[in-house]
């Protein structure tokens, strides 16, 4: 990685970057993130107790959602022709809280970092919203980039964190 960022003309102007000289490449990122929350919240939301309803199918419907609409959240980003979005959703009791999960993948000129970040980002408010009536003190966290592959730059996988 050069550091350069990419997004700045040469007067340091935000702009959205030409990627029409880029190979074609198959590309897939992997992000995360985590939503921690009382055990008993925890409880509900696997038995499907929460007032809203399904919180782990609704998040994971909506993670998919916001990844198909990335460009329109992230004034930069380009308008994707995705190819699969992935969103996991696993219970951690030790956290306690749900661990989220998302892989987006294309073969195309620009990657999709943005499009997994933005999946997970959004599948956790929606876990939050879901649960809200039980425990307003959830907190959203760790949300970030696992992997990357594909492109100019080659592959990437974030170095290992703790338990978070």
């Amino acid at each position: 990685m050069t550091g350069k960022l990419t997004h700045l003309d040469a007067s340091g102007a935000a702009h959205m970057v030409d990627v029409g000289a880029k190979d074609e490449t198959e590309r897939v990122a992997v992000a995360e993130g985590v939503v921690t929350m009382r055990a008993e919240t925890l409880e509900r939301v696997l038995e499907g107790n929460a007032a809203k309803g399904d919180v782990i199918g609704a998040a994971r419907i909506a993670g998919i959602m916001a990844a198909k609409r990335t460009a329109e959240l992230i004034p930069l980003c380009h308008p994707l022709m995705l190819t699969k979005v992935a969103v996991e959703i696993e219970p951690d009791e030790a956290l306690p809280g749900l661990r989220v999960r998302a892989t987006a993948k294309l073969t195309g000129k620009t990657g999709v970092e943005m499009e997994a970040l933005t999946a997970v980002s959004v599948a956790c408010l929606t876990i939050y919203d879901m649960a809200k009536a039980a425990d307003k003190a959830m907190v959203i966290g760790n949300i970030r980039l696992l992997s990357k592959s594909g492109g100019k730059s080659g592959d990437w996988t974030a170095p290992l964190q703790g338990n978070a």
